[in-house]
């Protein structure tokens, strides 16, 4: 079973962007500069800019300003939060990643190298950079808007401390602040909503990995009952640490994923009636089309890979049973069942204790939108 053609599993290279993100947004760097550059992000980004569109909002005094302004509102809202929830969690995040360093090398064969190359980090790969593309898109298209939208409005309804419409210098320096801290909060949130799935989907790999190993226990008759014993013996503490990085996913993303569904939510519904009844021209229906896609693919992956992890959490009992332990002796035979009984437990995260991640999730947060899509209707 050991390797013959040089691969390895290496999980560390799937967050190589991750830590990217963080490093552009002033974190994770000893730097001067980058603390001074945190401070400003800080300040002026993750604090300021939800609050200067806050006030904004509140200053609207037509239904339709206020439904054009609140998906963006929303959305830079939730995200400075979820930001928030993730930088007090990063010596958590820190710590998953050295658990996935240690399962890493339990990897020693050859099916299981091929399976995570080719499934686990390939699809954990093209996560973030679906989310590189749609977040990206959204940018684009919104700055199109004020650039080939015709008028002299600013890229979102908001509160500046002057009269933005005086000079032609204050509109464009107000420009100018909204496209550089709407794209630093794009940066954001490539941090904040690439984690969940990406993570998700390298420990659901991480648990087929595990089964492939435990199914494999006493198939070959040469080794020894001290050798399989051991095998044994160290699945159990694979599986230890997989439901260690579950508990501390649970802790992780236990407040930043609520805000995510509320967010998607509010977001769904509002963008939908913007498309079917605010879009002023071409450049805003393509706004609001692709900032709808982007709401979606916020919340799918996230619940697609939650669903997944409890569905390979599931086949480790099959797998247990699977691997030959007639002829065992009674200890290993004990310790096999109680295993078992371990692993018949429900494996689920949930998102501020009440809601599950999963597909499930995922549909009611539909319901929800479509629910006050049609309330938004009705009051029309």
């Amino acid at each position: 079973m050991d390797l013959k053609s040089g691969q390895v599993i290496r999980s560390e290279d799937i967050y190589r962007a991750y830590w990217l993100y963080w490093r552009l947004l002033g974190l994770e760097s000893s730097f001067i500069l980058n603390r001074l550059l945190d401070i400003l992000i800080t300040v002026f980004v993750t604090v300021w800019y939800p609050i200067h569109l806050i006030l904004g909002l509140f200053m609207e005094r037509t239904l339709v300003d206020v439904c054009k302004g609140l998906p963006i509102t929303a959305a830079c809202f939730f995200a400075s939060f979820k930001f928030i929830c993730f930088r007090l969690k990063l010596s958590e995040i820190k710590t998953i990643e050295v658990l996935f360093k240690e399962l890493d090398q339990r990897a020693v064969s050859h099916e299981e190298c091929q399976f995570f190359n080719q499934n686990t980090r390939r699809e954990a790969n093209f996560i973030w950079k679906s989310f590189i593309v749609a977040y990206g898109l959204s940018n684009v298209s919104a700055i199109s808007t004020v650039l080939f939208g015709g008028g002299h409005k600013l890229l979102y309804p908001a509160w500046f401390p002057y009269d933005v419409q005086k000079s032609e210098l204050r509109f464009w320096l107000s420009v100018t602040y909204q496209i550089a801290g709407v794209s630093l909060q794009i940066l954001q949130n490539l941090a904040n909503d690439s984690y969940p799935p990406m993570t998700f989907c390298v420990v659901a790999g991480h648990v087929r990995l595990l089964a492939m190993r435990l199914s494999r226990i006493g198939q070959d008759e040469k080794e020894s009952q001290a050798s399989i014993g051991k095998q044994l013996v160290e699945s159990i503490e694979d599986h230890r640490k997989l439901m260690k990085i579950v508990e501390l996913l649970r802790s992780t993303m236990n407040m930043s994923q609520l805000g995510q569904f509320i967010s998607s939510g509010v977001n769904i519904s509002i963008t939908l009636v913007n498309i079917l009844f605010f879009a002023e021209n071409n450049f805003a229906v393509t706004y609001y089309g692709v900032y709808f896609v982007s709401m979606v693919l916020e919340l799918f992956p996230c619940c697609y890979y939650g669903t997944l992890i409890s569905v390979e959490m599931n086949r480790l009992t099959y797998a247990i049973y699977s691997s030959n332990w007639l002829g065992m002796d009674r200890g290993y035979c004990r310790t096999l069942l109680i295993f078992m009984q371990l692993t018949l437990a429900e494996v689920q995260i949930k998102a501020g204790g009440m809601i599950g991640i999963g597909m499930n999730a995922f549909f009611a947060t539909v319901r929800l939108a479509y629910s006050f899509f049609t309330l938004a209707m009705s009051l029309r």
